[in-house]
């Protein structure tokens, strides 16, 4: 009996966005899921310190932009971007993903969780994507 449920929230162009859960009858978990190609504006001496930042804003990004009337303070977030392959006039995959856990029980379908997860989505985006200073998005490789 299939239990997980996704929603695809392709709020802004460069990046693909879903949330979901791996058991919708017993909500303990829910994930978000955000995925882009980044380009490298110009050539950096040590890209692992750079990865390693963006990481660290994207982390504050959802720490703030968490209700804490729906969600736990403690959440994991996985930047997934090597840093070996990053050059410019390279596009390179980026995988990030999000853990949160409800402090009550909770819908699935809940208008209430939808919204908190947008401004989630919103914050990184506006936070890390469009201000960002080393990267350029986009949401294929071949763009």
């Amino acid at each position: 009996m299939k239990k997980g449920k996704s929603v695809r929230l392709n709020l802004f162009n460069p990046i693909k966005s879903v949330y979901g859960t791996v058991d919708s009858t017993n909500l303990k978990s829910i994930y978000i899921n955000i995925q882009t190609w980044v380009s490298p504006k110009s050539d950096y001496n040590n890209w692992s310190r750079i990865v390693s930042n963006l990481n660290k804003e994207i982390k504050t990004s959802v720490f703030n932009s968490i209700d804490k009337d729906l969600f736990k303070d403690y959440t994991i977030v996985d930047l997934d971007l090597r840093s070996s392959g990053l050059s410019p006039g390279k596009k390179s995959f980026l995988n990030l993903e999000v853990n949160l856990y409800p402090t009550k029980e909770i819908d699935f379908k809940c208008p209430e969780l939808k919204e908190s997860i947008k401004e989630i989505i919103k914050n990184i985006v506006r936070e890390n994507v469009t201000e960002n200073e080393f990267f350029t998005f986009s949401s294929s490789k071949n763009k």
